[in-house]
């Protein structure tokens, strides 16, 4: 243990040991100076911190200061009523402070209790109990918002997580306080009733055990009982002093002192007026002269300089900061700073601020933050913070959306309008004809007087921030392995580590580098398959790495490891699969087109034979949609992935699967096939 930690220990066993021990008066006298001094310490202590948290040990403080404060009590009091005799510090202060009158000395610690309980103790009391309601009424508040910020990308995970932490300590610190105030209300109790046992107590002791006559008695003893009263009073009025800063102070970034002459005298004009005041009143009633306009003159003088230093330090903060402004558009790390891009972006015109806009009940932040969450399960990679602006070069109603600085999307909205998807293709209800911005069906802005009708007639109907938050999610979605790089790759090996550090040892960085399961991983991405299962796929890589370094192939051994994941993934819970199978001959001529390369297979198909497959899967496709069946192809898994590569850029939304890819539990269900003449 540390020699402070022994220390601390040690003050707390000397407490109790005054409790139920008797000290010697010299021993008395220096635990009491010892005890003003710690309170002065802490008064000063209070005056000079900038926030709560500065001096968040305070509560504890307050408990073993008025237990030490009590334990000296008790110890003075057995002292006063035994030996008539408390120490050299007591005997001063009942002499010398209240000059040898004792009724002086009692009105004095009188008005020492009046203003340390009904003052002081009593507004501290209040104040820290609405401060503790207050505090963790705005908690849940105060965490959106760190939450919002983090998303918008105006701070980082660590500020993030510091900002937290200083929430969750200002709770527990107002906490805190509400009960430590009961300790100093307690302690003004305690000593009241201990100075009406000194005095009485000791009266009574002093002519039936000591044989002192009453007026002696009363003398010797109220004498203590006023020195026992204040030694003890001070400290415990510098505690509620202390007390009372500390839960009245708000944050700011200066001390007591500071923020006093920088609030209180910081508009010289109210010092003007001030000082006229007071000399007018000088010079009007029969006031002292002498008092009042020295007084006056002090405060004009004051408010004449206080002008001059502040116009020169505006005129040196300006030429401080055009000198900053030139040095940094010559320094190079201002142009390196421009190179620089975000990994998603939300820009929006001036016309839908109020979706972002907390005061205007805009939710966008929030949505954006789910969003994020939702994706992160889905998809089994931490999204990147969206950075979220607005933008005058686009319309008022206007926004896009870009990926690594590229536009993707772009959209437009109307704020006091709901946009209405109908069911068919009768025009029902009126409206703004408009383009339902993530799937591109027909749809129409409608008010709010037609809302209901809407959804009478079987419309869906959304508001603005759900069509943009839909918008968000399904551009994030289809280009979630472009987020993925080789930095975010480490992120999840290193996360995969923390739980299975052998299977990340065996796969990686050899026989794979980073950069090979980026691209395993990314392919699957790009299917919509998610790799939140990461042991899965990381058995799968360890196991088969060893036969070929190839991550095409390497990807078609994890889906298929996959295989009741992916099933799951397009049955959504039926017994049957229906899909669209792919002829034999179409099968031959992709298997005939591959060509093997030392750096890999790829598809080299002749341009007319590609072309009469995707006419022949389009129109497949196009029939079973008009039966409202959804379009699955499935083929043998040696050409699935070529399929896949002649098929993503015309049909990206149209999954291909193996035979091998599908669990076996499932019943498969053929509604068409592919074949070519």
């Amino acid at each position: 243990m540390k020699f402070s930690d022994l220390g601390v220990l040690g003050a707390v066993i000397l407490i109790v040991a005054m409790l139920i021990i008797p000290l010697p008066p010299w021993l008395l006298s220096f635990l009491i100076i010892i005890n003003i001094t710690l309170s002065l310490l802490v008064l000063l202590t209070a005056m000079n911190m900038k926030e709560a948290l500065d001096f968040a040990i305070f509560p504890s403080v307050i408990l073993l200061l008025t237990l030490f404060r009590l334990g000296l009590s008790i110890s003075t009091t057995r002292a006063i009523l035994t030996e008539g005799d408390a120490g050299e510090v007591v005997d001063t202060f009942g002499n010398f402070v209240t000059g040898g009158n004792i009724v002086v000395g009692l009105v004095i610690f009188a008005l020492l209790v009046i203003i340390q309980f009904l003052v002081i103790t009593k507004g501290s009391e209040r104040v820290a109990e609405v401060a503790a309601r207050f505090t963790l009424d705005a908690m849940p508040g105060k965490q959106m918002s760190i939450d919002a910020d983090l998303n918008a990308g105006m701070i980082s995970e660590k500020e993030a997580r510091e900002r937290r932490a200083k929430v969750s300590g200002e709770s527990d610190f107002y906490g805190a306080m509400d009960g430590a105030t009961k300790f100093v209300k307690g302690d003004a109790i305690a000593s009241i009733i201990m100075v009406f046992i000194n005095l009485i107590v000791g009266m009574i002791i002093g002519m039936m055990q000591l044989g002192l006559e009453f007026g002696e008695a009363a003398t010797q003893f109220s004498k203590l009982t006023v020195g026992d009263g204040l030694v003890s009073q001070i400290p415990a009025l510098l505690i509620s002093t202390a007390t009372g800063i500390v839960v009245t102070r708000a944050a700011s970034d200066g001390n007591l002192g500071s923020d006093i002459m920088t609030q209180l005298f910081s508009q010289s004009k109210l010092l003007y007026v001030a000082a006229g005041s007071i000399a007018i009143l000088g010079l009007v009633t029969p006031l002292p002269d002498w008092i009042t306009l020295p007084i006056a003159a002090t405060l004009a003088i004051g408010a004449f300089l206080m002008d001059r230093n502040k116009k020169e330090s505006i005129e040196e903060i300006q030429e401080f900061e055009e000198e900053i402004a030139t040095d940094t558009m010559k320094s190079p790390e201002n142009v390196v700073n421009l190179l620089s891009v975000d990994p998603i972006e939300f820009e929006f015109g001036y016309g839908l601020i109020p979706l972002v806009d907390t005061s205007q009940g805009g939710d966008l932040l929030d949505r954006v933050v789910m969003i994020r969450r939702q994706l992160a399960l889905e998809l089994g990679i931490v999204i990147p913070v969206v950075r979220i602006r607005d933008n005058i070069q686009l319309q008022p109603n206007e926004y896009r959306i870009k990926i690594k600085g590229n536009e993707l999307a772009r959209g437009e909205l109307l704020l006091d309008h709901y946009l209405a998807m109908s069911p068919g293709d009768d025009d029902m209800i009126e409206g703004i004809d408009t383009v339902e911005p993530s799937f591109g069906l027909p749809a129409k802005w409608i008010t709010e007087q037609v809302k209901e009708d809407a959804e009478m007639y079987g419309y869906t109907v959304v508001d603005p921030p759900s069509v943009v938050s839909t918008h968000l999610t399904e551009i994030i979605r289809a280009n979630a392995s472009d987020l993925l790089g080789r930095q975010e790759t480490k992120q999840l090996i290193d996360h995969l580590r923390e739980t299975h550090s052998i299977l990340v040892d065996e796969l990686t960085p050899s026989p794979l580098a980073i950069g090979d399961i980026q691209k395993v991983l990314g392919r699957l991405l790009q299917e919509g398959v998610s790799v939140r299962n990461l042991p899965v796929i990381f058995e799968t890589l360890a196991d088969y790495s060893k036969l070929t370094s190839d991550t095409d192939i390497l990807t078609e051994y994890v889906r298929q490891a996959l295989a009741r994941q992916i099933t799951a993934q397009h049955s959504n819970g039926q017994p049957t699969l229906k899909v669209i199978t792919v002829s034999g001959k179409i099968e031959k001529l992709l298997a005939d087109s591959i060509q093997q390369t030392e750096h890999g297979n790829y598809l080299a198909m002749d341009p007319q034979d590609s072309q009469h497959i995707l006419e022949a899967i389009a129109k497949e496709v196009e029939r079973v949609s008009f039966m409202e069946q959804s379009s699955i192809l499935l083929c043998s898994p040696a050409v699935r992935m070529y399929l896949r590569q002649l098929t993503e850029r015309y049909f990206p939304q149209i999954p291909v699967l193996s035979y091998n890819e599908l669990d076996a539990a499932i019943e498969i269900q053929s509604v068409g096939m592919v074949n070519v003449d």
